[in-house]
């Protein structure tokens, strides 16, 4: 991933996307304070998508690129499961959004470890 590019349009799309689960945490903790660790956990956990890949941008080999992009996919994936246990209780347009980008975001980051891995 480069500086520019693809890389940087997929590190900003990130970036907005831990922004908004964090704004949810804030509405869950003050609308919801039965929720409220639990909301933390998907804020934590997209925060930590786009910290890894700003990592893989810096990555010393292809095999640390691969590590840090991978570390993003289960970070997504774990956002992705939060913000499905928050939905259970929730009924929520904004978390059924956030659901579907975190989809989305697991299916490109899914093809950047597997084109990563095997550049052919």
């Amino acid at each position: 991933m480069s500086a520019e590019g693809k890389g940087a349009d997929l590190r900003e799309r990130v970036f907005e996307f831990a922004c908004a689960v964090i704004d949810l945490h804030r509405f869950v903790y003050k609308q919801e304070p039965a929720l409220r660790s639990t909301s933390a956990q998907p804020a934590a956990a997209a925060g930590s998508i786009g910290a890894n890949l700003e990592e893989a941008d810096a990555a010393q080999s292809r095999a640390d690129f691969v590590s840090k992009c991978n570390i993003s996919l289960k970070e997504a994936r774990e956002t992705r499961y939060w913000l499905r246990v928050l939905a259970r209780f929730i009924n929520s347009k904004r978390i059924a959004a956030l659901t579907a980008e975190a989809t989305e975001l697991i299916a490109i980051l899914t093809t950047i470890v597997r084109k990563s891995r095997d550049p052919k």
